[in-house]
């Protein structure tokens, strides 16, 4: 029988846990890591000023050619054939960047986001193809260029103060730099940090392992709590501060057919991606031709768009961050043809884009699971908020297989943690089984083309 240990002793380090927290205190106390830690502190003020003027400078281009250049020439709002001039310039301008610049623009967004550290010499290329794809028409989101953005300027920064360079330090470098960027996007230094964290895929597949059912496990806690507390009237206490405004309840309607979205998005979004990266591979072979018959197929989605059914084609040809917040507020405006139409084009215009021109994955398809979200919401039992909040986590943890950042994304745009659980559930079981649906042959070819990108 062996003596008890003395309370006074420290514990045994006879595990992983204690042996990594001594490691992280020595980390911490290294100077060189100290300095790093200070030096990317100074380094997110000019980072962050340069990304909101790039954002700044996006939405005031993006105004002047789709609101007050047709209103100068006599036009209420853009006529349907508004998009093919301004996408033909796009693909011109991508394609040449992707011919002859350092870095061709940036990695193609059918390859997903990546951390920080872009060489400073990619950062004209970059800036010059966002510039072109995204005010222009591009079916694209600022993520991507303001991640690179972010991750170059940092490193420009080390190499200009001639600091130490090694290749740890210029990941933390462009890791840094890169959150201080997409915070500017986002509004939200919290989505930033978490985005990045799985992005640089740290702790790799095993966190993910550990990850998923922690997050499906919290999910469904959260229900039992939120039905315990409307049946029994009791209350447990929380840190939420709440909310003055009325928030809409689950009810187990919204909970199944939210599992239900989730499925079925992650079905349709598969090959999505799978033709995007397709695209992307297509484009190898004569990128200047390519990008601007790409770029044209986009334009051409949206023209056909307004054509049919009378409505502007920026619903198509743009981002969709703004019209995420107009489906939101009055979801009844859009009709059920308007719905399937925006759905369909604005769906191959968005795989057409990933392939070819450069911006980043995410609002587009937020607004994609929104619109299906909306366009499910008359199903017995569905509200449409539940509705759209399934449909948002479900669309972008198929594309982008980030789960949490899927969950905290959605939470930061629908304002309220009232969905919390839906939104949770959905991210979870869309994410599940995007990965485990089979890859063809030529999407793994098409994938290790993208992936090689610059």
């Amino acid at each position: 029988m062996t003596e008890p240990r003395p309370r006074s002793d420290p514990p045994p380090v006879d595990g992983t846990g204690p042996q990594e927290a001594i490691v992280l205190r020595d980390v911490l106390r290294s100077p060189g890591y100290l300095k790093l830690l200070a030096f990317c502190g100074l380094i997110g003020i000019p980072v962050s000023l340069a990304a909101f003027w790039f954002l700044v400078l996006l939405h005031e281009l993006e105004h002047v050619l789709w609101a007050d250049l047709p209103q100068a020439l006599g036009w209420d709002a853009p006529p349907w054939w508004w998009p093919l001039p301004l996408l033909l310039i796009a693909g011109t301008v991508v394609g040449l960047v992707v011919a002859h610049l350092p870095g061709a623009g940036g990695h193609v967004p059918a390859a997903g986001l990546h951390a920080g550290g872009t060489p400073p010499a990619f950062l004209p290329g970059i800036v010059i193809a966002a510039l072109a794809s995204l005010p222009l028409g591009a079916v694209l989101g600022p993520e991507a260029p303001l991640i690179a953005l972010g991750g170059g300027l940092a490193v420009l920064l080390r190499n200009l103060s001639q600091a130490p360079t090694t290749p740890q330090g210029t990941a933390l470098l462009g890791a840094a730099g890169a959150a201080a960027a997409i915070a500017a996007i986002f509004g939200n230094p919290l989505i930033a940090a978490v985005l990045l964290i799985e992005v640089a895929g740290v702790g790799g597949p095993q966190l993910f392992a550990v990850m998923v059912p922690s997050l499906l496990s919290s999910g469904i806690g959260s229900l039992v709590f939120t039905g315990l507390g409307r049946w029994t009237g009791l209350s447990t206490g929380d840190l939420s501060l709440g909310s003055a405004l009325p928030e809409p309840h689950l009810d187990v309607g919204d909970v199944l057919w939210a599992l239900a979205i989730a499925v079925v998005l992650a079905l349709v979004l598969h090959p999505v991606l799978t033709w995007a990266r397709a695209v992307a591979v297509y484009i190898t072979g004569r990128p200047l031709v390519r990008t601007v018959l790409c770029a044209l197929g986009a334009a051409a989605c949206a023209a056909l768009y307004a054509l049919i059914t009378g409505r502007s084609p920026v619903e198509v040809a743009s981002s969709g961050q703004d019209a995420v917040a107009g489906l939101a507020t009055d979801p009844h405006s859009w009709g059920i043809g308007a719905l399937l139409a925006v759905l369909l084009f604005k769906g191959v215009a968005y795989t057409l884009c990933l392939g070819s021109l450069r911006g980043g994955p995410i609002f587009p398809v937020l607004f994609l699971g929104a619109a299906a979200g909306v366009l499910l919401s008359p199903l017995p039992g569905l509200g449409v908020v539940p509705g759209f909040a399934a449909g948002m986590a479900a669309a972008l943890a198929a594309v982008m297989r980030l789960p949490v950042s899927s969950v905290v994304l959605v939470t930061l745009v629908l304002g309220t943690s009232a969905m919390m659980p839906v939104v949770i559930l959905a991210a979870v079981v869309s994410f599940v089984v995007s990965e485990l649906l089979p890859s063809h042959g030529h999407a793994e070819k098409a994938e290790k083309t993208v992936a090689g990108a610059p």
